[in-house]
């Protein structure tokens, strides 16, 4: 998992109702997935994505991910597949299709 999927869930417990259980359900979740740093290929890799889509000043964080995605060779998987496919060189995979 990218970095900064990590970094949006650690806020999605910040921001629950239930952030003890939440934090231990994340916990559980980075023993199964690993977290990949955003590293230079990562970096390399947003510069062409931002260009491509920027005409669109929203999503920066999708941008990042998607960059991290393509920097590691592997697909973001995620239930907002409109949110990623525009980006270029990203393959985007439907967690909600592909696993119902």
């Amino acid at each position: 998992m990218s970095s900064i999927t990590y970094a949006e869930l650690q806020f999605g417990v910040a921001t629950s109702a239930r952030p003890a259980r939440e934090r231990a359900n994340l916990a559980s979740l980075v023993e199964l997935i690993e977290v990949a740093p955003f590293g230079e290929a990562a970096a390399a890799a947003y510069g062409p994505i931002r260009y491509a889509s920027r005409e669109r000043n929203r999503n920066a964080l999708d941008k990042r991910i998607a960059a991290h995605a393509v920097a590691l060779g592997v697909p973001v998987v995620t239930n907002n597949v409109k949110d990623f496919e525009s980006y270029p060189g990203v393959t985007v995979e439907n967690w909600l299709h592909d696993n119902a």
